[in-house]
């Protein structure tokens, strides 16, 4: 059997470890076939069109999805707190800055490069500019892909960006910016991503999809106690990076977990709000119609390990 996977390029995602080190797969009674994609919203379109079975997705395009009727449903987490904003060094921060509606105030007349429309990066940025009152000041591009934020803000095309910690350690390392606001304080506990499955595809394979949970645990584990080693994993998979870029970058936002907190879940019903708010909902979704935490509970029974953070080098 296939089990058909979409994925983002993002390091830190359990899929960057599960391909770069096959082995931790090999409990699966089923071959993966990998499916890249630019943005989260690309992955919910390609769920829509049944490409795929099971995806990595950040919350709020998946709750776009499932608003308009495309049937899937998150079953696990993954990673919180994975939304950054950062910029060049002539740019103040955190702490220099204490507070977000302040910091924003930089960026009055200028413009603030974001991924795709409807990625949690996208709802985080647009929701802290309107609580500061800056939506018709300050200006969001949305990019199909992170590595052309990168390269925008490089040309000086955009002024700061919004994105994954791997976007920021980008940025400082090839532009010589900064994290301005630590993520943990943009928006404690927001859903960074979830594993989400077709429903149907579900309903027929729940000791499979159950199967795959237990993996991405296992993975989320490895990142968090060994978080050395599988930098040097990933970084030897993609091939372009050095381990100590990838480190850097799992270190930005350090709180990695499978589990289904309430945290997690009332984060994400507060980002149901915010999209109706938007306009990129119509009306309200309950809990039911997101999350099923049935196994999870199995394959997770013990308590969250976001709050762990990764062991010390």
């Amino acid at each position: 059997m296939i089990l058909r996977i979409g994925h983002l390029s993002t390091f830190y995602h359990t899929a960057m470890l599960l391909m770069a080190d096959s082995s931790l797969c090999s409990s699966l009674d089923a071959e993966i076939s990998w499916k890249l994609f630019g943005t989260g919203p690309a992955i919910v379109g390609a769920f829509e069109k049944k490409e795929i079975d099971l995806a990595y997705v950040g919350l709020p395009p998946a709750i776009i999805g499932i608003e308009r009727g495309v049937p899937i449903v998150c079953v696990a987490g993954g990673h919180i707190e994975g939304t950054v904003v950062c910029a060049k060094s002539a740019y103040r921060g955190f702490p220099e800055i204490a507070q977000l509606d302040d910091l924003l105030m930089q960026f009055i007349g200028k413009t603030i490069g974001v991924p795709g429309t409807g990625s949690i990066h996208d709802v985080i940025l647009r929701q802290s500019i309107g609580q500061a009152g800056l939506e018709r000041t300050v200006s969001i591009r949305n990019f199909a892909w992170a590595d052309m934020v990168l390269e925008a803000i490089m040309r000086d095309e955009i002024a700061a960006a919004c994105g994954t910690p791997a976007l920021a350690v980008s940025i400082r390392h090839y532009a010589g910016g900064n994290i301005l606001y630590p993520p943990s304080r943009l928006w404690p506990n927001n859903p960074s991503y979830g594993i989400l499955v077709d429903k149907t595809f579900l309903r027929d394979h729940i000791p499979l999809v159950e199967q795959f949970l237990r993996i991405h645990e296992t993975a989320t584990a490895r990142i968090r106690s060994d978080a050395d080693s599988a930098a040097r994993d990933i970084a030897a998979y993609v091939g372009f990076i050095d381990a100590s870029f990838v480190r850097e970058t799992i270190a930005v936002s350090p709180k990695y977990c499978a589990q289904l907190t309430d945290a997690y879940i009332a984060s994400t019903m507060d980002f149901v709000k915010i999209l109706q708010a938007l306009g990129y909902i119509r009306g309200p979704i309950g809990i039911d119609d997101i999350f099923d935490s049935s196994l999870i509970s199995r394959v997770h029974p013990e308590p969250e390990h976001y709050s762990h953070g990764i062991a010390a080098a």
